[in-house]
């Protein structure tokens, strides 16, 4: 027994230290950048569209043609407006300066690796050919669900409530989830909710119960509605 906590106890630190350390992996101010800026918060742009396939020139702080064309590239698949300046708005989606101090807290349901494997499970099931802040966004509306009285109170009462999410009933989310579907639940369980509150989201284009359409609907982030 005493093992077992011991074994627990250390997952569970492990993965608050990851979030500690990407949370402050970055500048603690984020600049407005643009053609002609430098300097550590570029190199951190950089380095982030270069790991996403956005941008393939060098790491080296300074914002040129090259690092505005990804820039672009990235705010049109991410529904900004592409002018290939990084605002908040851009910040926002490539996951820098959205979020205060970490929030995990496990009596939200998510205590240990296991559950955050879980939640990346469904993200990529349900979201796997969104754009990264719309896996972030499915991620946070499952937490949203977590903590908000009118659901089940832990991690996997939410995911396996019945019917609740398409990629549990069809098996989907059986899958072993890929690496952007990890950071965007690590993302989502840090605190960064794009879609301010959501509780449910649902794809438009998709036949769904007619009911889905009578919640408030807050915002659409890639081909998902989000709502209340």
């Amino acid at each position: 027994m005493r093992l077992k906590k011991f074994v627990v106890f250390a997952v569970i630190l492990s993965v608050l230290f990851g979030i500690f350390i990407y949370s402050h992996s970055i500048s603690a101010q984020t600049p407005t950048l643009y053609w002609g800026s430098s300097g550590r918060d570029v190199s951190n742009v950089q380095s982030k569209l270069s790991d996403w396939g956005y941008y393939n020139g060098p790491i080296d702080g300074v914002f040129g043609a090259g690092t505005a064309d990804a820039v672009k590239r990235f705010q049109r698949n991410n529904g900004l407006g592409a002018d290939g300046v990084v605002g908040p708005a851009t910040w926002a989606a490539l996951g820098f300066n959205v979020r205060g101090p970490a929030t995990y807290q496990p009596s939200r349901g998510v205590s240990a690796r296991d559950d955050v494997t879980l939640l990346a499970r469904v993200i990529m099931g349900e979201a796997g050919d969104e754009p990264y802040l719309g896996k972030v966004a499915v991620g946070a509306t499952i937490l949203n669900r977590v903590a908000s009285g009118k659901f089940p109170t832990t991690l996997a009462g939410v995911i396996y409530e019945p019917n609740a999410f398409e990629s549990i009933t069809n098996g989907i989310a059986n899958q072993t989830p890929s690496q952007e579907s990890l950071k965007a639940a690590l993302d989502a369980i840090n605190g960064w909710d794009p879609t301010q509150g959501a509780l449910f989201f649902w794809n438009p284009a998709k036949p769904v119960s007619s009911w889905i359409w009578s919640r408030p609907i807050i915002t659409q982030i890639g081909a998902h509605v989000f709502a209340k």
